[in-house]
């Protein structure tokens, strides 16, 4: 008799009601799952990243970017005030915006014509009288037809710091309770009110589920693991000062750390393939660390504020990094880098020369998207299996310490506690 075929379920069930220590892969990997995460995390309840005020400097400038899957446009109005409007025309559902920057008095669908103020109103719609033809008028919208009810749907928008977020919800909380005390200090350590300048773009599409860019942004075991710039330079490790730091509903994270003694050998190095003890540099900068009066000691934040934004300090680079959904297996990764108005011209190439260490061909970050690629690899191989994140244990808390997996525990808490009700 041949073997009898072990039958697995699709979506297995959390081994714990208490735990969100061991994750389904299912969650990763099942679209109805994906869908349910897009209504409820991306259009419902939450703020969304959408771009810094600084690409929309002067009235008409726009970005078209993403939340969720919904494609929307970030829009300085004639009144100043920073507009975000979805990218979707009110009469035939056209996308009508198709460059990714720009500047505009209007914006008119090429189907058919209609036109809007910055603000989303409907303002024009041509032959909405009609056409007088041999005396008579021919067509046209009905007499009952009301501009002010057919304009572009409205997000509302919440800016701080010179940082844009948007939601579909009206409903959402205010921004500074969405964020709350803890998570919103460190926002404000780097968004502080001076002017940003942006210094430019990365964008890459990596082939795995959006939550895995949270996680590795919540995740501080494998940075002094994974990366050899980080552990052979000191720049992320084990024996460096650090503190893991949570909101009260553990969505949001910030992971702090201060540089340490890179290069040196010492326990945490012990038999860890990728420190290069006899690795050298030559262009110093990368790693010659100026110490800014904003920094307040550490040398290295990274913020993941859920479901869609990073915020990174990694020595003197600083930028955002957008995760744009796209099918549970997928998704869009766009950083933003940027530096301040009061930069001296030394300053911003620091800053661009340290952005090297990041983006999709990043000495460090291209270990990232590897890896997450190849994580979405096995969940795909073996969906009725379960990742494991029980570093430090079963709890949910601040450490002040980073061999635990906490932050990932956190979110997944939270995650359930959306996705499940």
């Amino acid at each position: 008799m041949g073997d009898i075929p072990v039958v697995f379920p699709i979506r297995p069930e959390w081994e714990s009601k208490e735990s969100s220590s061991r994750i389904p892969f299912s969650v990763y990997t099942d679209d109805q799952v994906y869908k349910r995460e897009l209504e409820r995390l991306f259009y419902h309840g939450h703020w969304c990243y959408v771009g810094l005020e600084a690409e929309i400097p002067e009235s008409g400038d726009f970005k078209r970017t993403v939340i969720g899957e919904r494609s929307v446009i970030m829009v300085r109005g004639a009144d100043g005030a920073v507009n975000v409007v979805e990218n979707v025309c009110a009469h035939r559902g056209m996308q009508f915006c198709r460059e990714r920057h720009g500047n505009k008095k209007e914006f008119v669908c090429p189907y058919h014509q209609w036109n809007y103020k910055l603000n989303g109103d409907l303002q024009g719609v041509p032959f909405r009288r009609g056409v007088k033809q041999d005396g008579k008028v021919q067509g046209g919208m009905p007499k009952e037809f009301k501009p002010e009810e057919h304009g572009l749907t409205k997000l509302k928008v919440a800016t701080r710091g010179g940082v844009v977020f948007a939601s579909f919800d009206h409903d959402v909380e205010p921004l500074e309770d969405y964020l709350g005390p803890t998570i919103l200090n460190y926002f404000d350590r780097l968004f502080n009110g001076r002017k940003l300048k942006i210094l430019g773009y990365n964008r890459q599409r990596i082939p795995g589920n959006w939550k895995l860019m949270q996680e590795n942004i919540k995740d501080p075991y494998h940075p002094g693991l994974l990366h050899t710039w980080f552990v052979t330079y000191g720049l992320w490790r084990a024996d460096n000062k650090s503190q893991l730091v949570m909101d009260e509903l553990h969505r949001h994270a910030a992971m702090i750390s201060t540089r340490g003694t890179g290069g040196a050998k010492s326990d945490v190095t012990a038999g860890v393939t990728s420190f290069k003890e006899g690795m050298e540099i030559q262009d110093k900068r990368l790693l010659d660390i100026v110490p800014e009066e904003w920094w307040g000691g550490p040398t290295a934040v990274m913020m993941t504020v859920f479901p869609s934004v990073i915020f990174q300090q990694q020595v003197n680079s600083v930028s955002t990094r957008h995760i744009q959904p796209d099918g549970h297996g997928s998704f869009d990764f766009v950083w933003t880098h940027f530096g301040f108005e009061d930069d001296t011209e030394e300053m911003t190439q620091r800053r661009l020369i340290q952005a090297n260490l990041f983006g999709p061909a990043g000495f460090v970050s291209a270990d990232d998207g590897e890896v997450i690629e190849l994580s979405q690899y096995g969940f795909e191989q073996k969906p009725f299996h379960r990742a494991v994140a029980e570093l430090g244990g079963y709890e949910v808390e601040n450490t002040d310490h980073m061999v635990t997996e906490s932050l990932i525990r956190g979110m997944y808490e939270y995650w359930r506690k959306v996705m499940e009700d």
